[in-house]
Parts: structure tokens; C-alpha cells; sequence
């Protein structure tokens, strides 16, 4: 299946909130929603007409999958794996979407942005249980220890991505993770916080769109 390679920036501006998918550009002036903050298109910035029950809970959709930076496919895969389960299925999804491992990369401060920590973990950057793990979409569970590899921790990268956690105020640490910077390494101290997740993300609204 082809890549969305267009650029980033028309997401947020497409959704009319933040995404953060350009990492520290996001918290500058430079970020799009900042300098236009309107739809992209040549009609973008005039009246937007009143949304439809589908076009909200479409939107809902489209917004969660970029954030997460997902495809179509790869997202309603989660979500029928979710479905599955007893229970709650809006927050099976969320923690699922949580838990996976490019995503505990970057909620951790390694990575300025998912983009970015999928393509750490898809080189071989890090190591779970001291194994080496290169499929972004892998499911970390409860005591999973995440590490950068030892040939790789020496990288200036490391360096530069600490320096930038400190002058914003980029990822913020999630409770159900334990971040040791000094030694690089994240552990999985609990499930993740789904409740929290579900309704700033209207994750209602993505199980009325999939369940039509």
C-alpha cells in the first residue's frame, strides 16, 4: 500500500488543531495552524458549511489516524482487534494505539514526533528485553523495557533530542511509563491511561463511524 508522503503541515491545518507531526516546528511561530490556520485549498479560509452526523464522526476518524500516523488499513485493523475484546471498545482502541512501541518511543521524549520514532525503531535504534525490535507496531505490555541499543546510544542525535526536550515543552511523560534518560532506557511501569485518552480524542465518534 502507498505512503502518504504530502506534506505534514496540511493535516493539522485539514483538522484545525494541532497534530504535532513536525516535532519542535510545532511549539514555533513557524508551526502551520499559527501562520494559517484555516483549511488548505483554495477555499480554505471562507465560510465552512455546517457538518453532517458523518462528515464529525469522519473527521474524528481522519484526525486520531493522522496523529497517530497510521493508514487506513493498519487503523481499522486496531480497531477490529478491539472489537473483539469485552469491554469498552473505545478504550481497547486507544490503549492499543498507545502501547505500540513507536509510540512509547515518542511519548518517552525519544523522538520529536511519530514520524520520526518509527523511523528510529524501523533502523534498529532500539531493543526490547534486550531483544532487537524493528516493527514500529510491536504491542509493549506491563514491565516491557525499552533501551537504545549500545551501538547506536553514542549517536550526537541523542544529544541534540535532550537539548530540545528542555527548551519546550514537547512530551510530556505519560504516568504509565518510566523514563531513565541517563541510562536511555523506558519502562512500561503499567497499562496504558486509555480513560484519560478517550474523550479528547472522540473516540465515541470513531465507533459510531465503524460501526455503521
Amino acid at each position: 500500500m502507498a505512503k502518504d508522503l504530502g506534506p505534514q503541515c496540511k493535516r493539522c491545518r485539514r483538522e484545525g488543531e494541532k497534530l504535532f507531526l513536525k516535532g519542535e516546528r510545532c511549539y514555533t511561530s513557524k508551526c502551520a495552524i499559527v501562520k494559517r490556520n484555516y483549511a488548505p485549498g483554495s477555499s480554505g479560509g471562507g465560510r465552512r458549511m455546517q457538518m453532517t452526523e458523518y462528515g464529525t464522526q469522519l473527521r474524528a476518524k481522519q484526525k486520531v489516524k493522522r496523529m497517530y500516523g497510521l493508514r487506513e488499513a493498519q487503523f481499522r485493523n486496531t480497531f477490529e482487534a478491539a472489537t473483539q475484546k469485552k469491554g469498552n471498545t473505545g478504550e481497547f482502541f486507544v490503549g492499543m494505539l498507545e502501547a505500540r512501541l513507536d509510540n512509547a518511543v515518542y511519548r518517552a521524549g525519544f523522538a520529536q514526533s511519530r514520524r520520526q520514532s518509527r523511523q528510529f525503531v524501523t533502523h534498529g535504534h532500539f531493543l526490547v528485553n534486550k531483544r532487537k525490535v524493528t516493527i514500529p507496531s510491536y504491542v509493549l505490555r506491563e514491565g516491557d523495557v525499552v533501551e537504545v541499543s549500545s551501538t547506536k546510544a553514542k549517536k550526537k542525535i541523542w544529544e541534540d533530542m535532550l537539548a530540545v526536550q528542555k527548551e519546550t515543552t514537547m512530551n510530556q511523560v505519560p504516568e504509565w511509563l518510566a523514563v531513565d534518560k541517563k541510562a536511555m532506557k523506558i519502562t512500561v511501569a503499567a497499562a496504558p491511561q486509555a480513560k484519560e485518552l478517550v474523550d479528547a480524542l472522540n473516540v465515541s465518534l470513531i465507533v459510531e463511524f465503524y460501526s455503521k
